[in-house]
């Protein structure tokens, strides 16, 4: 088991209601990270409804959802940056 700094921004942290957490879990990639927290609560599951609107960084570089998270200590989540 491995412990986690989840960091959320923008509508994902409002929706989650919380800016960051430690999060405790057996997830061995991505997917399985945000599996076990929608599994959580409603307000999980509907921040994570539509995994295509959420990108993702693993100490803090760009990542996917099916990268691993071996040796990772923070994962952040927030909407697709724009430019402008």
């Amino acid at each position: 088991m491995a412990v986690y700094d989840v960091v959320y921004f923008a509508w994902v942290r409002e929706r989650i209601g919380l800016p960051r957490e430690q999060v405790e879990s057996t997830a061995t990639h991505v997917t399985d990270l945000v599996r076990e927290l929608t599994a959580r609560e409603p307000r999980y599951a509907a921040a994570f409804a539509d995994p295509s609107a959420i990108r993702v960084a693993l100490d803090q570089d760009l990542s996917h959802f099916d990268a691993t998270l071996d040796g990772v200590r923070e994962v952040a989540f927030f909407p697709p940056m724009t430019g402008g």
